[in-house]
């Protein structure tokens, strides 16, 4: 099964945060993405998305302590939805330049 944790960071933690789940053994395994939070839903700040096993996900979710906070409810459903868009359009982008579309 795969989980999926989204955190958000404001700008001036970003690249330590980015860099403590890219460098640990467990978190960087997973999926780990970032996006500017003002190009993606208008925001400021940093998304980060990690999609991977649990104990990835925990691992991720200790690694960014007090530096950012775990992003749920509507906020949550708006940036998933706004990753998934972004990959759609990425995909039919790669379609279209492969002769796919």
């Amino acid at each position: 099964m795969l989980y999926v944790l989204v955190i958000w960071v404001p700008g001036e933690k970003h690249d330590a945060v980015l860099n403590r789940i890219l460098s640990d053994d467990l978190a960087s395994r997973a999926s780990v993405i970032s996006r500017d939070a003002s190009i993606l839903v208008g925001k400021s700040g940093f998304y980060i998305r990690v999609m991977g096993t649990e104990e990835q996900e925990a691992r991720a979710r200790e690694l960014v302590g007090e530096d950012g906070r775990i992003v749920t409810g509507e906020e949550l459903e708006e940036v998933v939805r706004a990753l998934k868009e972004e990959d759609e359009r990425s995909l039919s982008g790669m379609g279209l330049l492969f002769g796919g579309g």
